[in-house]
């Protein structure tokens, strides 16, 4: 299997240091200082420095803080977002860590009731600051995107593969690329915007759609999401929608938390929603 690399600095070796120091860090009694986490990782403090502070642009001090099974809780009391004033701010344009989809459709109702028939997803295999990605587009955009770092690839490929059972499916990452290079920020991205396509039921578009509203480094709550969409009644709803997710990151489902601090479901493992809100809290604050 051949995979792409979306920049130079080797994305996925950092996320497995940085998954492993999840494991650590949980296991802890107290905070371990930045010895003492870098020798139970097998490395220098000034290594585990470089390390971090590329991947994520802090210290490994500080990026503790993002990793603790508290930072939800601290999230939703210092940057707990409604849906509504995110919106009328602009958060959800030139506040956002990722404001790289200000082109995107969605399938119409028939389209998607024939399960992808008549349609061709072109999908690779990339590299990402989240450990490998599986990526899937159609000519209109990037149609699904899923982290294979805690359940496998060949369980990402399945999940991705059975949402749309009567699509063609076609490898050709060099056509996906520039698309996955603007998604994640890259360097050498000569496009700055990811075009979406958003494959699903009509009131999973419309939790989308709110989802895509959260800005970068907030959170928001599943309550309100059902609110924003008309629906103050169903919570248990969104919270499926929100699971079934198809295009992770870009559409930012890890951005929405329990009332009660916690960090909810995520569909492609926790430590991964973890980390994805651990980043985003790094990068504004840097």
């Amino acid at each position: 299997m051949e995979q792409t690399h979306i920049s130079d600095a080797d994305t996925g070796y950092h996320f497995n240091v940085m998954r492993r120091a999840i494991d650590l860090i949980d296991g802890a009694d107290d905070r371990l200082s930045l010895d003492a986490l870098a020798g139970e990782m097998g490395m220098s403090p000034a290594h585990f420095q470089r390390i971090f502070s590329r991947w994520v642009g802090v210290s490994p001090k500080r990026y503790q803080q993002y990793l603790t099974l508290g930072h939800a809780k601290a999230l939703l009391a210092e940057r707990f977002t409604t849906l509504e004033a995110a919106h009328e701010a602009g958060l959800s344009g030139s506040g956002r860590l990722h404001d790289l989809f200000l082109r995107w459709e969605a399938m119409s109702p028939g389209e998607f009731a024939k399960g992808g028939a008549g349609l061709t997803i072109y999908w690779g295999w990339f590299d990402s600051p989240f450990g490998l990605a599986l990526v899937m587009g159609t000519d209109k955009g990037i149609c699904g995107l899923g982290f294979a770092a805690e359940m496998g690839e060949d369980w990402a490929m399945h999940d991705l593969v059975r949402r749309w059972p009567h699509a063609d499916f076609v490898e050709d990452p060099m056509r996906l690329r520039p698309w996955v290079l603007g998604a994640f920020g890259a360097e050498d991205a000569e496009l700055k915007q990811a075009p979406l396509y958003l494959i699903g039921a009509p009131f999973q578009i419309k939790v989308w759609e709110a989802l895509l509203q959260i800005p970068s480094g907030h959170v928001t709550t599943y309550s309100e999401i059902a609110d924003s969409i008309g629906n103050p009644r169903a919570v248990r709803a969104v919270g499926t929608a929100v699971g079934r997710n198809p295009v992770s990151w870009l559409i930012p489902c890890h951005r929405a938390l329990r009332k009660s601090g916690g960090l909810g479901g995520y569909h492609w493992g926790l430590p991964v929603k973890r980390a994805l809100l651990a980043y985003e809290s790094a990068r504004v604050e840097a």
